[in-house]
């Protein structure tokens, strides 16, 4: 496929092709000028909230909030692999409240996604839990405690395998990567 002038400008301002104008605008708009999640770095989707902005490690192509309504407390820190990718309405939680002074938070372990997992609409991650590569959590699960082994779809509440994927096809998808 030939490059068009559109995309030349589109890398340029660091656009991402399957990403409107629109996104982008909103997106200066309520982060730029409103100072909503002015934090981050990265465009995300003006009715996602990150809070901790600076204590999330993000992989190659991964853009958390960018999808609508999406939640993520990085208090504790969250680390999210190479091409994972965050649905809409998704909670990372990586804190807890303190239970008698509720404007304390409580420590705990990050929240580690590894590489190619895939949060579905409404899922929710709590603090502390670890993902494997190739972790996909179903519509409205939430994950309570780690499957640190990965290639596996998580459904649920709390989360359980459902499904084991084949690990030779996840790896030989990722190489092509």
């Amino acid at each position: 496929m030939a490059k068009t002038t559109s995309d030349g400008l589109r890398a340029w301002f660091g656009m991402r092709r399957e990403l409107s104008v629109g996104f982008y605008l909103a997106d200066f708009f309520f982060r730029r000028l409103l100072r909503q999640n002015s934090g981050t770095t990265w465009a995300i989707h003006h009715t996602s909230t990150i809070h901790s902005p600076e204590k999330i490690t993000r992989g190659i192509n991964v853009y958390p909030g960018d999808s609508p309504g999406v939640y993520i407390n990085a208090a504790n820190g969250i680390i999210l692999g190479n091409y994972t990718n965050i649905g809409p309405n998704v909670g990372l939680i990586s804190s807890n409240h303190d239970f008698i002074n509720n404007d304390l938070h409580t420590p705990a372990p990050p929240i580690i996604l590894g590489s190619f997992c895939w949060l579905g609409m409404g899922a929710i991650v709590l603090p502390g839990v670890s993902l494997g590569n190739f972790t996909i959590v179903g519509a409205g699960a939430v994950v309570t405690k780690s499957f640190e082994e990965g290639y596996c779809i998580l459904a649920g509440n709390p989360a359980r395998i459902i499904k084991t994927l084949n690990r030779e096809e996840c790896n030989a998808f990722a190489k092509n990567k």
